[in-house]
Protein backbone atom coordinates (compact mmCIF):
# COMPACT_ATOMS: atom_id res chain seq x y z
CA UNK A 1 0.00 0.00 0.00
CA UNK A 2 2.54 2.45 1.02
CA UNK A 3 4.22 1.23 -2.30
CA UNK A 4 1.46 1.96 -4.46
CA UNK A 5 0.54 5.82 -3.00
CA UNK A 6 4.65 5.90 -4.02
CA UNK A 7 4.07 5.38 -7.63
CA UNK A 8 0.73 7.02 -7.94
CA UNK A 9 2.47 10.15 -6.30
CA UNK A 10 5.24 9.46 -8.72
CA UNK A 11 3.14 9.62 -11.43
CA UNK A 12 1.54 12.57 -11.00
CA UNK A 13 4.20 14.26 -10.51
CA UNK A 14 5.69 13.73 -13.82
CA UNK A 15 2.81 15.27 -15.77
CA UNK A 16 3.41 18.91 -14.83
CA UNK A 17 6.70 18.86 -15.77
CA UNK A 18 5.08 17.40 -18.58
CA UNK A 19 3.21 20.11 -19.44
CA UNK A 20 5.43 22.32 -18.51
CA UNK A 21 8.30 20.78 -21.63
CA UNK A 22 5.19 21.31 -23.82
CA UNK A 23 4.22 25.04 -22.97
CA UNK A 24 8.13 25.93 -23.22
CA UNK A 25 8.68 24.06 -26.80
CA UNK A 26 5.03 25.85 -27.79
CA UNK A 27 6.72 29.21 -26.93
CA UNK A 28 9.65 28.18 -28.92
CA UNK A 29 8.06 27.30 -31.81
CA UNK A 30 5.35 30.24 -31.47
CA UNK A 31 8.98 32.19 -31.42
CA UNK A 32 10.42 30.49 -34.15
CA UNK A 33 7.56 30.92 -36.06
CA UNK A 34 7.25 34.93 -35.18
CA UNK A 35 11.27 34.88 -36.10
CA UNK A 36 10.38 33.27 -39.16
CA UNK A 37 6.74 35.91 -39.87
CA UNK A 38 9.24 38.37 -39.19
CA UNK A 39 12.17 37.24 -41.03
CA UNK A 40 9.49 36.97 -44.20
CA UNK A 41 8.58 40.33 -43.63
CA UNK A 42 11.35 41.64 -43.68
CA UNK A 43 13.08 39.98 -45.95
CA UNK A 44 10.02 40.71 -48.45
CA UNK A 45 10.53 44.32 -47.97
CA UNK A 46 14.37 43.69 -48.34
CA UNK A 47 13.73 42.21 -51.65
CA UNK A 48 10.91 44.38 -52.86
CA UNK A 49 13.61 47.22 -52.09
CA UNK A 50 15.97 45.73 -53.82
CA UNK A 51 13.90 45.14 -57.01
CA UNK A 52 13.09 48.88 -57.00
CA UNK A 53 16.79 49.66 -56.53
CA UNK A 54 17.30 47.10 -59.52
CA UNK A 55 14.87 49.06 -61.68
CA UNK A 56 16.04 52.16 -60.67
CA UNK A 57 19.74 50.94 -61.68
CA UNK A 58 18.46 49.75 -65.05
CA UNK A 59 16.91 53.24 -65.47
CA UNK A 60 20.42 54.59 -64.76
CA UNK A 61 22.03 52.47 -66.75
CA UNK A 62 19.85 53.49 -69.75
CA UNK A 63 20.17 57.12 -68.89
CA UNK A 64 23.82 56.72 -68.89
CA UNK A 65 24.07 54.51 -71.94
CA UNK A 66 21.79 57.20 -73.61
CA UNK A 67 24.20 60.05 -72.26
CA UNK A 68 27.73 58.11 -73.61
CA UNK A 69 25.66 57.60 -76.88
CA UNK A 70 25.40 61.63 -76.56
CA UNK A 71 29.01 61.75 -75.16
CA UNK A 72 30.40 59.74 -78.28
CA UNK A 73 28.50 62.32 -80.86
CA UNK A 74 29.45 65.18 -78.95
CA UNK A 75 33.05 63.65 -78.65
CA UNK A 76 33.07 62.82 -82.93
CA UNK A 77 31.59 66.79 -83.49
CA UNK A 78 34.21 68.14 -81.29
CA UNK A 79 37.04 66.39 -83.33
CA UNK A 80 35.85 67.37 -86.52
CA UNK A 81 35.58 70.99 -84.78
CA UNK A 82 38.65 70.50 -83.61
CA UNK A 83 39.91 69.53 -87.03
CA UNK A 84 38.37 72.08 -88.70
CA UNK A 85 39.92 74.96 -86.21
CA UNK A 86 43.03 73.40 -86.43
CA UNK A 87 42.84 73.42 -90.13
CA UNK A 88 41.85 77.14 -90.03
CA UNK A 89 44.54 77.99 -87.30
CA UNK A 90 47.08 76.82 -90.07
CA UNK A 91 45.54 79.18 -92.54
CA UNK A 92 45.60 81.58 -89.99
CA UNK A 93 49.06 81.34 -89.19
CA UNK A 94 50.16 80.98 -92.59
CA UNK A 95 47.99 84.40 -93.37
CA UNK A 96 49.69 86.02 -90.62
CA UNK A 97 53.41 84.80 -91.99
CA UNK A 98 52.09 86.78 -95.03
CA UNK A 99 50.65 89.36 -93.00
CA UNK A 100 53.85 90.11 -91.12
CA UNK A 101 56.30 90.07 -94.75
CA UNK A 102 53.69 92.58 -96.06
CA UNK A 103 53.82 94.76 -93.21
CA UNK A 104 57.85 94.50 -93.30
CA UNK A 105 57.76 95.44 -96.87
CA UNK A 106 54.89 98.14 -96.02
CA UNK A 107 57.00 99.41 -93.42
CA UNK A 108 60.42 99.31 -95.60
CA UNK A 109 58.05 100.99 -98.08
CA UNK A 110 56.53 103.79 -95.58
CA UNK A 111 60.77 104.01 -94.36
CA UNK A 112 61.82 104.70 -98.33
CA UNK A 113 58.56 107.52 -98.70
CA UNK A 114 59.71 108.83 -95.72
CA UNK A 115 63.43 109.55 -96.92
CA UNK A 116 61.66 110.50 -100.19
CA UNK A 117 59.49 113.01 -98.99
CA UNK A 118 62.18 114.44 -96.83
CA UNK A 119 64.14 114.61 -100.01
CA UNK A 120 61.49 116.44 -101.84
CA UNK A 121 60.99 118.72 -99.03
CA UNK A 122 64.56 120.09 -99.71
CA UNK A 123 63.79 120.03 -103.33
CA UNK A 124 60.72 122.23 -102.57
CA UNK A 125 62.42 124.60 -100.63
CA UNK A 126 64.97 125.29 -103.34
CA UNK A 127 61.97 124.89 -106.16
CA UNK A 128 60.09 127.82 -103.74
CA UNK A 129 63.23 129.58 -104.26
CA UNK A 130 63.24 129.55 -107.80
CA UNK A 131 59.96 130.35 -108.38
CA UNK A 132 60.09 133.61 -106.29
CA UNK A 133 63.14 134.12 -108.82
CA UNK A 134 60.69 133.34 -112.03
CA UNK A 135 57.89 135.24 -110.53
CA UNK A 136 60.32 138.04 -110.23
CA UNK A 137 61.51 137.78 -113.71
CA UNK A 138 58.16 136.98 -115.40
CA UNK A 139 57.06 140.67 -113.71
CA UNK A 140 60.17 142.16 -115.11
CA UNK A 141 59.25 140.64 -118.40
CA UNK A 142 55.42 141.84 -118.36
CA UNK A 143 56.60 145.31 -117.72
CA UNK A 144 59.10 145.32 -120.37
CA UNK A 145 56.54 144.08 -122.54
CA UNK A 146 54.22 146.79 -121.78
CA UNK A 147 57.05 149.21 -122.33
CA UNK A 148 57.28 148.27 -125.33
CA UNK A 149 53.40 147.62 -126.63
CA UNK A 150 53.50 151.55 -125.18
CA UNK A 151 56.34 152.49 -127.50
CA UNK A 152 55.38 150.20 -130.49
CA UNK A 153 51.66 151.11 -130.09
CA UNK A 154 50.48 148.77 -132.59
CA UNK A 155 47.00 150.06 -134.53
CA UNK A 156 44.63 147.15 -135.15
CA UNK A 157 44.75 148.01 -139.01
CA UNK A 158 48.37 146.84 -138.60
CA UNK A 159 47.52 143.97 -136.91
CA UNK A 160 44.75 143.45 -139.73
CA UNK A 161 47.48 143.17 -142.48
CA UNK A 162 49.85 141.57 -140.46
CA UNK A 163 47.20 138.34 -140.27
CA UNK A 164 46.10 139.00 -143.40
CA UNK A 165 50.44 138.22 -144.30
CA UNK A 166 50.21 135.68 -142.39
CA UNK A 167 47.32 134.01 -143.93
CA UNK A 168 49.04 134.68 -146.84
CA UNK A 169 52.21 133.18 -145.72
CA UNK A 170 50.08 129.89 -144.75
CA UNK A 171 48.71 129.58 -148.19
CA UNK A 172 51.99 130.12 -150.61
CA UNK A 173 54.04 127.51 -147.74
CA UNK A 174 51.26 124.88 -148.24
CA UNK A 175 51.65 125.26 -151.56
CA UNK A 176 55.60 124.84 -151.50
CA UNK A 177 54.92 121.41 -149.14
CA UNK A 178 52.51 120.67 -151.88
CA UNK A 179 55.19 121.28 -154.84
CA UNK A 180 57.98 119.73 -152.60
CA UNK A 181 55.86 116.47 -152.50
CA UNK A 182 55.00 116.38 -156.59
CA UNK A 183 58.72 117.36 -156.89
CA UNK A 184 59.38 114.41 -154.80
CA UNK A 185 57.04 111.79 -156.34
CA UNK A 186 58.49 112.89 -159.66
CA UNK A 187 62.00 111.61 -158.15
CA UNK A 188 60.43 108.59 -157.08
CA UNK A 189 59.08 107.47 -160.27
CA UNK A 190 62.32 108.51 -162.26
CA UNK A 191 63.97 106.83 -159.04
CA UNK A 192 62.02 103.47 -159.53
CA UNK A 193 62.48 103.52 -163.32
CA UNK A 194 66.36 103.50 -163.22
CA UNK A 195 65.85 101.04 -160.44
CA UNK A 196 64.09 98.53 -162.49
CA UNK A 197 66.47 99.02 -165.34
CA UNK A 198 69.50 98.92 -163.40
CA UNK A 199 67.87 95.38 -161.55
CA UNK A 200 66.16 94.44 -164.89
CA UNK A 201 62.79 92.74 -164.94
CA UNK A 202 63.68 89.85 -162.78
CA UNK A 203 61.35 87.77 -160.98
CA UNK A 204 60.04 88.63 -157.51
CA UNK A 205 61.17 92.62 -158.12
CA UNK A 206 57.78 94.57 -158.56
CA UNK A 207 56.73 97.68 -157.71
CA UNK A 208 53.80 98.04 -155.82
CA UNK A 209 52.08 101.80 -155.55
CA UNK A 210 54.54 104.11 -154.01
CA UNK A 211 56.78 100.78 -153.22
CA UNK A 212 59.63 99.09 -154.73
CA UNK A 213 59.56 95.31 -153.66
CA UNK A 214 61.78 92.88 -153.45
CA UNK A 215 61.07 89.27 -151.94
CA UNK A 216 63.07 88.08 -149.37
CA UNK A 217 64.40 84.94 -151.30
CA UNK A 218 66.51 87.46 -153.84
CA UNK A 219 68.26 88.39 -150.87
CA UNK A 220 68.03 86.36 -148.13
CA UNK A 221 68.13 82.91 -147.53
CA UNK A 222 65.20 81.22 -145.36
CA UNK A 223 65.05 82.59 -142.02
CA UNK A 224 68.44 84.37 -142.28
CA UNK A 225 69.00 87.90 -142.17
CA UNK A 226 72.85 88.19 -143.88
CA UNK A 227 72.64 89.11 -147.60
CA UNK A 228 73.68 86.29 -149.86
CA UNK A 229 76.09 86.90 -152.98
CA UNK A 230 73.02 88.02 -155.51
CA UNK A 231 71.81 89.85 -152.47
CA UNK A 232 74.71 91.94 -151.81
CA UNK A 233 74.95 92.72 -155.62
CA UNK A 234 71.42 93.69 -155.92
CA UNK A 235 71.95 96.23 -152.75
CA UNK A 236 74.89 97.84 -154.97
CA UNK A 237 73.21 98.21 -157.53
CA UNK A 238 70.25 99.98 -155.42
CA UNK A 239 72.93 101.94 -153.84
CA UNK A 240 74.77 103.31 -157.23
CA UNK A 241 71.62 104.32 -158.57
CA UNK A 242 69.78 106.24 -155.41
CA UNK A 243 73.55 108.22 -155.31
CA UNK A 244 73.16 109.27 -159.04
CA UNK A 245 69.32 110.36 -158.02
CA UNK A 246 70.59 112.14 -155.28
CA UNK A 247 72.48 114.08 -157.34
CA UNK A 248 69.46 115.41 -159.10
CA UNK A 249 67.30 115.63 -155.53
CA UNK A 250 67.33 119.43 -155.02
CA UNK A 251 68.86 119.50 -151.43
CA UNK A 252 65.87 121.44 -149.82
CA UNK A 253 63.73 118.05 -150.02
CA UNK A 254 64.32 116.27 -147.04
CA UNK A 255 63.91 112.92 -148.48
CA UNK A 256 64.60 109.86 -147.02
CA UNK A 257 64.80 105.95 -148.52
CA UNK A 258 62.38 103.99 -146.23
CA UNK A 259 63.57 100.13 -146.17
CA UNK A 260 60.50 97.92 -144.20
CA UNK A 261 60.96 94.53 -143.75
CA UNK A 262 58.24 91.50 -144.01
CA UNK A 263 57.52 88.34 -143.34
CA UNK A 264 54.78 85.66 -143.60
CA UNK A 265 53.02 84.20 -140.79
CA UNK A 266 54.38 80.93 -139.63
CA UNK A 267 56.76 81.54 -136.76
CA UNK A 268 60.20 81.40 -136.88
CA UNK A 269 62.27 78.56 -135.97
CA UNK A 270 65.62 80.08 -134.90
CA UNK A 271 67.61 80.60 -131.38
CA UNK A 272 69.04 83.66 -133.11
CA UNK A 273 65.52 85.58 -133.47
CA UNK A 274 63.00 85.10 -131.05
CA UNK A 275 60.34 86.13 -133.89
CA UNK A 276 59.81 87.44 -136.60
CA UNK A 277 59.81 91.31 -134.98
CA UNK A 278 63.53 90.78 -134.70
CA UNK A 279 63.85 88.76 -138.17
CA UNK A 280 61.90 91.59 -140.35
CA UNK A 281 64.26 94.33 -138.33
CA UNK A 282 67.36 92.93 -138.43
CA UNK A 283 66.55 92.06 -142.53
CA UNK A 284 65.85 95.89 -143.27
CA UNK A 285 68.85 96.53 -140.69
CA UNK A 286 71.12 94.92 -142.90
CA UNK A 287 70.01 96.49 -146.46
CA UNK A 288 70.68 99.93 -144.41
CA UNK A 289 74.49 98.87 -143.35
CA UNK A 290 74.82 97.72 -147.00
CA UNK A 291 73.32 100.91 -148.18
CA UNK A 292 75.95 102.67 -146.20
CA UNK A 293 78.86 100.95 -147.28
CA UNK A 294 78.26 101.86 -150.80
CA UNK A 295 78.14 105.68 -149.76
CA UNK A 296 74.80 106.10 -149.59
CA UNK A 297 74.94 108.97 -146.71
CA UNK A 298 73.04 107.13 -143.43
CA UNK A 299 71.10 110.68 -142.52
CA UNK A 300 69.51 109.61 -146.21
CA UNK A 301 68.03 106.28 -144.59
CA UNK A 302 65.34 104.53 -142.33
CA UNK A 303 64.89 101.08 -141.19
CA UNK A 304 61.42 99.17 -140.22
CA UNK A 305 60.38 95.87 -139.27
CA UNK A 306 56.91 94.35 -139.25
CA UNK A 307 57.05 90.58 -138.55
CA UNK A 308 53.94 89.23 -139.99
CA UNK A 309 51.40 91.76 -138.95
CA UNK A 310 51.30 93.77 -142.95
CA UNK A 311 50.32 90.90 -145.15
CA UNK A 312 50.00 91.65 -149.08
CA UNK A 313 47.72 88.27 -149.30
CA UNK A 314 46.37 86.64 -146.19
CA UNK A 315 45.75 82.86 -147.86
CA UNK A 316 47.48 79.92 -146.18
CA UNK A 317 49.24 78.78 -149.18
CA UNK A 318 53.18 78.95 -150.20
CA UNK A 319 52.34 80.95 -152.48
CA UNK A 320 50.46 83.93 -150.58
CA UNK A 321 53.71 83.33 -148.16
CA UNK A 322 55.99 83.97 -150.62
CA UNK A 323 54.63 86.76 -151.51
CA UNK A 324 54.25 88.50 -148.29
CA UNK A 325 58.01 87.93 -147.48
CA UNK A 326 59.44 90.69 -148.77
CA UNK A 327 61.68 93.83 -148.51
CA UNK A 328 60.18 97.27 -149.44
CA UNK A 329 62.05 100.34 -150.49
CA UNK A 330 59.95 103.39 -150.60
CA UNK A 331 61.06 107.53 -151.44
CA UNK A 332 59.38 109.31 -148.60
CA UNK A 333 59.83 112.71 -146.66
CA UNK A 334 61.52 112.81 -143.75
Amino acid sequence: MPLARRRQRRTLDIWPGFVDALATLLMVIIFVLLVFVLGQYFLGNALSGSEQANSRLTRELAALAEQLSLEKKATADLSADVSRLNGQLEASTAEREQLSHDVAALEALKADLEARVTELGGKLGDADAERALLKQQIEAVRAELAKVAAALDISDKQVSSQKAQIADLGVRLNLALANKVEELKKYRSEFFGKLRQVLGDRPGIRVEGDRFVFQSELLFDTGSAELGKDGVEQVRRLASTLKQLQKEIPKDIPWVLRVDGHTDRRPIVSGRYPSNWELSTTRAITVIRTLIANGVPADHLAAAGFGEFQPLDAADTEAAYARNRRIELRLDQR
